[in-house]
């Protein structure tokens, strides 16, 4: 009972206190890991992209880029308003997970859920969303962004409002901005379901509905003022962000091995998750005649499963660490308020709670704490270096790496070795590295052609865009007029093979991981 009237006392509490304190944990959980440990490439490239941006260096014009501008515009917004440091790089993050929290708490209290249920579930989703990564990645924004839209897309399909359909239009936009997808399949499953609720809805309604389309419309204007704007054009939009990375994707495709661990084990806390869902489903589907708020809460469920179905084939698809366990308690909150609603069960609701408590532990504990998103394996992060030691800009960040996760001061004095050699080349030079602080810290002036190095960002020699890419990059070398390209990394001098078969360059090894490629003789 003294539970029960401390609950019905805490749901009194005004909404703005529950908003505030939900900011607060979303803030503080991705800024204590967004603090704590590095993975090179993917922590340090989108600080390099905004710091692009920043000098007036665009994607798709300036550098080929197969991942999503948004970051890198939003990043640049950032560095501009409160400098360029590793603060509000995490800021960045922490903006947007807290947004996620508070509209995830927006939306269960719009569908009904008592305020306390709503802050336990946004308050989750907050912790296991962006302090995984701690950092802007396109991978998180774009699965994020996918999940705002879900929110307003069904109030959109509850409440018919002009906003809630805009809005969804929009977060939809700024998801494929981010990555292409997941926000290209939720395309595809949106549009069939809006015209199933248009051919439902009365004729005064229908108007409402066309909001969606402005939504989109208004992205793309946006988009576009911004490309033109900054002389990007449009033809390497499409073949970077478009042609090109279809044939990663379809090489991806036809390599996945779809058995019981792929689908269902790695994922298997996602799946129960939804499993209250299920039982709803069958109480509604046998329901012949469904009243209004029925109807609809039967076409949500089904809608959640279609977003269940995309997320976990996206996941698949990407081949990185799975990031998407931020989706148990939001989808274990949807599943409490409809048990409440049809079935009124409490000790189902109670083994919600349990469930809820279970998972979030679990992942809290191996993707926060022990940072496997960040491949740290068993490391021990009391070891960490301030990585003021670099550069004052980063001071704070508790410097750690998976590579060098025993001795990271050693790591440390490399980077700072590498530092003061480039610092006192006067030659043109770009530099080609995991660690894209580097432009940064030696204040060089040229950026290098590509986001960043790997399989996937550089097409192979088979590709049809191959050719694209290597004119794309001597151009940029010539116009830079490019006299040395250091490499941080053995393997990054392979990204340079068209150069290697006209026998022009000098190398020149510094250190273990160091190496320099004099190319002035390859402009012959």
């Amino acid at each position: 009972m003294q539970q029960k009237k401390l609950i019905q006392i805490l749901n009194k509490i005004d909404s703005k206190i529950f908003y505030f304190l939900i900011i607060i944990i979303a803030t503080l959980f991705t800024f204590n890991y967004g603090y704590r440990g590095v993975f090179p490439l993917d922590s340090f490239l989108i600080f390099d992209a905004g710091y692009k941006v920043l000098n007036g260096i665009h994607p798709f014009k300036d550098y080929w880029s197969i991942s999503g501008p948004l970051l890198d515009y939003l990043q640049s917004f950032f560095f501009y308003i409160f400098q360029t440091n590793w603060f509000s790089y995490v800021l960045h993050a922490a903006f947007i997970n807290s947004l996620l929290a508070v509209l995830v708490y927006f939306f269960y209290r719009s569908l009904g859920l008592e305020k306390v249920k709503s802050f336990l579930y946004s308050s989750c989703v907050s912790i296991l969303a962006y302090p995984s990564i701690g950092t802007p990645f396109m991978d998180h924004h774009a699965i994020i962004f996918s999940v705002i839209f879900i929110i307003f897309f069904t109030l959109g399909l509850f409440s018919n409002k002009k906003l809630f359909w805009f809005l969804s239009a929009l977060f939809l936009s700024f998801s494929f901005l981010s990555k292409q997808i997941p926000a290209a399949y939720f395309g595809i499953i949106t549009v069939p379901i809006i015209f199933f609720y248009w051919a439902k809805s009365k004729k005064i309604e229908r108007k409402n509905i066309n909001y969606f389309f402005v939504g989109i419309f208004t992205s793309l204007l946006i988009f576009l003022s911004i490309a033109f704007n900054n002389g990007i054009p449009l033809n390497n939009f499409i073949d970077q962000y478009i042609f090109y990375p279809l044939t990663i994707g379809d090489a991806r495709t036809s390599s996945l091995n779809f058995d019981l661990n792929t689908l269902f084990f790695q994922f298997k806390f996602i799946y129960f998750s939804l499993a209250p869902l299920i039982l709803i489903f069958f109480i509604l589907f046998k329901k012949k005649q469904k009243k209004g708020k029925e109807e609809k809460d039967f076409l949500f469920i089904n809608f959640l499963f279609l977003t269940f179905l995309v997320f976990i084939y996206t996941q698949i698809l990407t081949k990185n660490q799975i990031l998407i366990f931020f989706l148990i308690p939001f989808y274990l909150g949807i599943s409490h308020l409809l048990i409440n609603k049809y079935y009124k069960n409490k000790f189902l609701s109670t083994v919600i709670i349990f469930f809820l408590i279970i998972s979030m532990t679990k992942y809290h504990l191996s993707f926060n704490e022990n940072k496997k998103f960040m491949d740290f394996n068993e490391a021990n992060f009391r070891l960490a270096v301030d990585a003021r030691i670099i550069d004052e800009r980063f001071k704070g960040l508790k410097w750690i790496t998976p590579r060098y996760q025993s001795d990271p001061i050693y790591e440390i004095n490399l980077i700072n070795e590498i530092k003061n050699i480039i610092i006192k080349d006067n030659r043109q030079k770009i530099i080609i590295s995991n660690y894209q602080i580097l432009p940064l810290i030696t204040n060089t002036q040229n950026f290098a052609p590509n986001k960043w190095f790997d399989p996937r960002s550089v097409p192979s020699d088979e590709n049809k865009y191959y050719k694209t890419y290597k004119d794309f990059v001597m151009k940029n070398l010539v116009t830079q007029k490019i006299e040395v390209i250091y490499f941080i990394g053995k393997n990054k001098v392979k990204h340079f093979k068209f150069l290697a078969k006209k026998n022009c360059i000098d190398y020149r090894k510094i250190n273990e991981i160091f190496f320099s490629a004099d190319i002035q003789k390859c402009y012959n």
